[in-house]
């Protein structure tokens, strides 16, 4: 029951959706984070690192090391290990060139070393490989706004838990240190039991300077609400260098 807040993260932090972006030739940006999501049946999220480094210009290589956490309603918290990512950013299309910045992010899940309990339940993460494949574009205006969104599909070592998913994003410069944006997100049903869910939430970022940055996001299902999103959130403190 809990299928849709035990899968990896696959956001652009802080939203949900990414943008096409890569980290800049050279550069890193790493994030410290937790996020979780509360439905019916308990709550469960990550606590983890995601180190992206640029690896060639428009090219931005990804891992991210989650432990999980996940307590349900009623009962006790298990912790463990989640999915481990691997993730290669590139970004094919410019927007001085072709109007708009697009880029693909295949990313592979790896099994889950903590999956299974002593009591054959499964909680944290997956103990399936899986790999997303999406596409994301982006396009700036003057005045500080920006949008960016896509999709993709994850396909799972068992073919009858894939599933689809897409969002667009909304954001404005309010401030030369602050960015706020708006966010809605669709994930189709798969095989878990887990219905459709869509959506709702905003994010921001503030810049303290150069190396240090923190990032924040509430949001809510519009869907299926008590089974899949009541409420959820993520927060991070990034480093660039």
């Amino acid at each position: 029951m809990l299928a849709v807040l035990a899968r990896p993260a696959v956001a652009g932090p802080p939203f949900i959706s990414d943008d096409p972006e890569p980290t800049p030739y050279h550069q890193f940006e790493i994030y410290t984070f937790n996020n979780g999501t509360n439905a019916r049946d308990g709550t469960s999220g990550e606590t983890g690192i995601d180190f992206n480094y640029g690896a060639a210009p428009d090219l931005q290589l990804t891992t991210t090391l989650p432990a999980g956490f996940d307590r349900r309603a009623g009962g006790g918290t298990n912790f463990g290990l989640s999915n481990i990512e691997l993730a290669a950013k590139y970004r094919f299309l410019h927007q001085d060139t072709f109007g708009l910045d697009v880029a693909i992010f295949p990313r592979v899940f790896l099994p889950s070393g903590s999956n299974t309990l002593s009591s054959g339940s499964s909680t944290i993460g997956d103990n399936h490989a899986s790999l997303l494949l999406p596409i994301w574009v982006e396009k700036d205006w003057k005045g500080g706004w920006s949008a960016f969104g896509g999709g993709g599909c994850v396909f799972s070592e068992i073919r009858m838990t894939d599933f689809c998913e897409a969002g667009a994003v909304v954001t404005y410069q309010v401030l030369p240190k602050l960015q706020i944006g708006g966010e809605l997100f669709h994930q189709t049903a798969d095989a878990h039991g887990t219905p459709a869910t869509t959506s709702l939430g905003v994010g921001w970022r503030y810049d303290v300077n150069e190396t240090f940055h923190l990032l924040g996001y509430v949001g809510r299902g519009i869907e299926n609400t008590d089974e899949t999103d009541r409420y959820s959130w993520y927060a991070s403190i990034l480093f660039t260098f």
